[in-house]
């Protein structure tokens, strides 16, 4: 063999910088894509917010008109300030007004940061701080309750607690165990155990002994729940020994208890979605908006765009490129914009159905379906429906979930997944539930309504809705 030279003709795919830009945020969510554009704000001196630009303009003609003004009060002026209220705060209810804790001082301030609910961890230090004890408990009662988790349970071996410790505090087995009993009669009575059985024993063990069920039901919290969630009130009574009465009379103080005693102290961060389309009803029709987060107001700093001409060559340059990045991100946030509105239109249409009806009338849609109705290739369209959410009049969704597979009826027709699943759980809500119905009977009712699915396939949509089975649906009514 010997080197040669070929030449051979073939297409490609390059992807460009723009087209890398403009997948990318494509895929974002509205979080993200906000966070994208302060970024670029911040790093790109030729880019700005529309509304910011206008508000600057606004400040400008302000600054000139008080330029000019010889301090008299003229007849445009005197007309408008009353309706700004600027003259007149006797026509505002100040009581109404929020104020910020900030702006408090002293006693005001606590009263306002004491009305917040404290975490389960503050509050079980403010009992131990109250509590009796030598400086060495408190340190020891201290690691304790930072190792409790937010359900008010302790995880934490004896051992771990103890290396903790060290080398400050040399404790043992029995004082760390000491401690931990004594802050499970804190309030909320069960904090610090290590298993359920524990923490109803001791929430149990703290009732007066007169109590009816009682006696029975500490028996079966230390030694019998796997046995109660296995086998009903009616085995178990069997398998004790027991009058079925008492042990349902004890059952019913059972679960009066509090299987996660921390859970009203639990200080969750609750997450906001904001909408990135909206579908609303015009003139009987299904129309479809975007939120003002997919729709970004930006523009060219035309005081920056300017010093191009007049600015060295290597600051030209940079102005240069910074002008092309600035064009590039408006056109790439136009074409998302635009893409989403597409997608959702097309998406809206096809299940209109669910919006006037509800789930059971959503019908199967996969994203073939949606790109070519809208000309686009199927990835694009999973990148648009993946984190961006439409809000209805039904609630707000991700895009994803109008997308559901099919499954045959008897006409010859088809029903999606999701109409399934809630038929599913419109038959369990409305069943006695004393004779709650089986996945066997759940696919006969289908049947009837003429979805043909197997019982295997009602199993699976019934435990992805986190529904128990008959036999727990039982034992829980």
């Amino acid at each position: 063999m010997k080197a040669g030279l070929q030449l051979k003709l073939g297409q490609s795919l390059t992807l460009t910088p723009q087209l890398r830009q403009a997948i990318r945020l494509l895929q974002l969510s509205a979080l993200e894509l906000e966070l994208e554009i302060t970024q670029a704000l911040e790093s790109n001196p030729l880019l700005e917010r529309e509304d910011e630009q206008q508000d600057e303009d606004d400040w400008s003609a302000d600054e000139a008109a008080e330029a000019d003004d010889d301090g008299e009060e003229t007849p445009a002026e005197a007309e408008i300030a009353p309706d700004l209220g600027v003259h007149d705060e006797s026509r505002y209810d100040w009581d109404d007004v929020p104020v910020s804790a900030a702006r408090l001082d002293g006693e005001e301030r606590e009263a306002v940061e004491g009305s917040a609910e404290s975490d389960l961890i503050e509050h079980l230090l403010w009992q131990l701080n109250l509590t009796p004890m030598s400086e060495r408990d408190r340190r020891i009662g201290l690691a304790v309750i930072e190792a409790i988790d937010e359900d008010g349970y302790l995880h934490e071996s004896t051992e771990s607690l103890a290396a903790a410790l060290r080398p400050e505090i040399d404790a043992d087995a029995a004082e760390i165990e000491a401690l931990r009993h004594r802050i499970q009669r804190f309030d909320p009575l069960g904090v610090a155990s290590r298993t359920l059985s524990e923490c109803l024993c001791v929430q149990l063990a703290a009732l007066p002994e007169d109590s009816p069920g009682r006696t029975l039901a500490l028996r079966i919290a230390a030694e019998e729940l796997e046995a109660l969630a296995r086998l009903g009130i009616e085995r178990l009574a069997r398998q004790i020994g027991e009058d079925v009465t008492a042990v349902d009379a004890a059952v019913a103080l059972l679960r009066r208890q509090s299987p996660k005693p921390g859970a009203p102290y639990a200080s969750r961060r609750i997450e906001y979605i904001t909408p990135d389309a909206y579908a609303f009803r015009h003139n009987g029709r299904w129309e479809v908006s975007l939120g003002s987060g997919s729709t970004p107001r930006l523009g060219i700093n035309r005081h920056y765009e300017s010093l191009i001409g007049s600015v060295s060559r290597g600051d030209a340059s940079y102005l240069r490129g910074q002008l092309q990045e600035a064009r590039w991100l408006i056109r790439s946030l136009e074409t998302r914009a635009d893409t989403l509105l597409r997608v959702a239109r097309a998406i809206v249409g096809r299940q209109s159905a669910f919006l006037d009806h509800g789930p059971e009338a959503m019908r199967p849609l996969v994203l073939r379906e949606i790109a070519e109705e809208v000309e686009l290739h199927e990835s694009t369209i999973s990148r648009v429906t993946t984190r961006k959410y439409l809000h209805t009049p039904r609630g707000t969704f991700e895009l994803k979930h109008f997308f559901s597979s099919s499954l045959p009826t008897v006409d010859g027709g088809a029903a999606s997944s999701t109409a399934i699943q809630a038929m599913i759980r419109r038959l369990v809500e409305a069943e006695d539930p004393r004779r709650p119905l089986s996945d066997a009977r759940l696919t006969a009712e289908l049947k009837t309504q003429g979805v043909t699915v197997a019982r295997r396939t009602v199993a699976k949509y019934r435990e992805a809705m986190n529904i128990p089975s008959s036999n727990e649906r039982q034992r829980l009514a």
